[in-house]
């Protein structure tokens, strides 16, 4: 069968499971028919923190979101498989639209991106004429073309300050982050009641209890985690925040309250120190994402054979969401991030 003939059959069961569901022999040696084919393609593999171990240490770059997309823009690559969600896939092709962009799980989706229907927002926004649309980049192309600024939980802070006083803000999706930079800039904002299903649902009496159990342990928390969470923590950042954190500070006990994906890396960063995940309010000991872990090796190794499944945008409103994302890195620059 010719690799065209090859493609055409692989579509057709993409098109029933949001995947490339083929069978792989057995004996194959992933890692190194992934080399071969990044060779071959003359592709770059991205991996978000969240990514199962193996998936990381596959990958060209291992960051968060908006990092990824920024360096496979500077790379010559022709294509990009974004090991992550499919927001972040799209971020990517919003900032290489020349390049082949492709994630290994359509059904990778995201539950705060999901939580903001561009429908729905866009009445929301019609309620509020006379606001500047502040969007945290965990949201969909729609949402970002809907935007004036897109954030990062790095720089939002920087961005809500750049907006005069006398300037009402909508933030969103995250209800959680925007609670938590009304608090940090003093600024009232219209928030989208929007959260994360990993984030939300630590377990602030479990941590206290593991924090008892570990009195010397620092515990870090994304920003994305409700409020009685981040009233614990040491140390509240960015997944890379929280990592860098870890690998400056001389505690060798951590309680990380933010996806369990991190830690592969915490470990391989500070293999001497101790990476303890933060509970969550359900039975499990730790907290996945769901939606993260469904590309597996096999997964991405099946995308790159055949580019599929591709991130596919209109040029209208890739145009209108590359806009709301000059514009944040425009501000990050002036502040000096």
């Amino acid at each position: 069968m010719l690799m065209n003939e090859k493609i055409e059959v692989a579509k057709q069961h993409l098109n029933k499971n949001g995947f490339l569901d083929l069978e792989i022999d057995p004996l194959l040696d992933l890692f190194s028919e992934i080399e071969k084919l990044k060779k071959e393609k003359n592709a770059v593999i991205l991996a978000h923190y969240y990514q199962e171990p193996d998936i990381q240490d596959v990958a060209d770059y291992i960051g968060d979101s908006l990092g990824l997309s920024q360096q496979a823009a500077k790379t010559n690559a022709d294509v990009i498989v974004f090991a992550g969600v499919h927001f972040m896939a799209e971020t990517a092709k919003i900032l290489s639209p020349q390049k082949k962009v492709l994630l290994p799980d359509l059904n990778a989706g995201c539950s705060l991106a999901d939580s903001c229907p561009p429908q729905v927002f866009e009445k929301f926004k019609e309620r509020h004429p006379d606001h500047v649309v502040i969007m945290y980049v965990n949201c969909t192309a729609e949402i970002k073309a809907m935007s004036d600024i897109i954030c990062t939980s790095s720089n939002a802070r920087a961005i809500i300050e750049s907006v005069p006083s006398n300037k009402k803000i909508i933030f969103g999706p995250d209800r959680n982050l925007g609670n938590y930079l009304i608090k940090k800039t003093g600024r009232e904002m219209v928030l989208w009641d929007g959260a994360c299903i990993v984030h939300e649902i630590f377990s602030a009496e479990k941590i206290i209890k593991l924090k008892n159990r570990h009195p010397n342990a620092k515990v870090i928390a994304h920003p994305e985690c409700e409020t009685p969470v981040l009233d614990l923590a040491d140390y509240i950042a960015s997944t890379t925040g929280l990592l860098k954190y870890t690998i400056n500070n001389p505690a060798t006990e951590f309680i990380v309250a933010t996806e369990t994906g991190i830690i592969h890396q915490m470990q391989k960063e500070s293999p001497a120190k101790t990476f303890i995940p933060a509970p969550p309010n359900n039975g499990c000991a730790c907290n996945d994402c769901p939606y993260m872990k469904l590309n597996t090796l096999e997964k991405l190794y099946l995308c790159m054979k055949y580019e599929l499944p591709e991130i596919l945008i209109e040029e209208e409103i890739r145009l209108k969401a590359k806009k709301s994302i000059d514009r944040m890195l425009e501000i990050s620059a002036q502040a000096g991030l």
